[in-house]
């Protein structure tokens, strides 16, 4: 019996397998590593840091022996966030008061803290609200903080944090906080849900800017965190879950219905509740 002839690889084989071994080889290059920042004795500058996740964030640091400042809006609450910090860690923050959505005012806080090494954009509001019946004034509010807010604390503080990276040779840090309603989107969180999806667009296209700079862009999605603004909205989040599960619950049975119904071919019925 003749033995079967051995297949023949095809000439076009290697043409193929060049660019899937580049493309491999490229990921592996490119591919995100962790990078550990220290932060003792370097400036970490927390926004949104009189309450909730930032003074739990700037208490952390300055226990870890960073210089820490701290931004919010309210001089008291801010004075209130220092002797909080100072009682638990024996620690003194610098604080600064000023409006985020001011860009001046944040330019000119920047000035006056100093160049940063860690800068945490962890401010934010949040009103959830189906967007039909919400105020465009609302709407703007959220945008203006959530959003263009991250854009002045960024803005003012780059140029320093490049400089300061490459004077000490260490890397530098931009965190930005978002939210699991930055991921997925949630009935009644229409505005908060597009102004924290913008984060990512922001972050990924920043990375691409200032890694050479030896800055690293890192994004945090808390879920349902206690803090003073979950709480002021957490009535109109319950009211809004209860609504949505109602109506999720509700598609469900409708489409089983359908089902059951399309499976007797009567298309009358299909047509009425379909």
């Amino acid at each position: 019996m003749a033995p079967y002839p051995l297949p023949m690889a095809s000439p076009l084989l290697p043409l193929v397998m060049a660019p899937v071994a580049f493309a491999a080889v490229l990921a592996f290059i490119v591919r995100p590593r962790s990078v550990r920042i220290p932060i003792k004795g370097r400036h970490v500058f927390i926004s949104g840091g009189s309450s909730g996740i930032g003074l739990a964030l700037a208490r952390l640091a300055a226990t870890e022996g960073a210089r820490v400042s701290i931004l919010a809006r309210s001089a008291a609450r801010l004075q209130e966030a220092r002797d909080a910090i100072r009682l638990a860690t024996g620690v003194d923050v610098a604080i600064f008061s000023a409006d985020v959505r001011d860009a001046d005012a944040v330019a000119n806080a920047m000035e006056e803290a100093g160049p940063v090494d860690v800068l945490v954009c962890n401010h934010g509001v949040f009103t959830p609200q189906e967007l039909e019946k919400q105020d465009l004034e609302e709407v703007r509010f959220m945008v203006e903080i959530n959003l263009m807010g991250i854009f002045h604390l960024i803005k003012a503080a780059l140029p320093a944090m490049k400089q300061r990276a490459k004077a000490t040779g260490l890397p530098a840090s931009i965190a930005i906080m978002s939210s699991q309603a930055g991921q997925v989107g949630v009935y009644g969180y229409t505005a908060y849900s597009a102004s924290k999806f913008a984060l990512r667009g922001l972050a990924e296209a920043l990375q691409h800017e200032v890694i050479a700079h030896n800055i690293h862009v890192s994004m945090i999605f808390p879920p349902d965190t206690d803090t003073p603004g979950f709480a002021e909205g957490k009535q109109t989040c319950l009211v809004s879950l209860v609504i949505f599960l109602l109506l999720f619950c509700f598609l469900a049975v409708k489409r089983e219905v359908c089902l059951t119904i399309e499976n007797t071919k009567s298309p009358s019925m299909i047509y009425w509740l379909c």
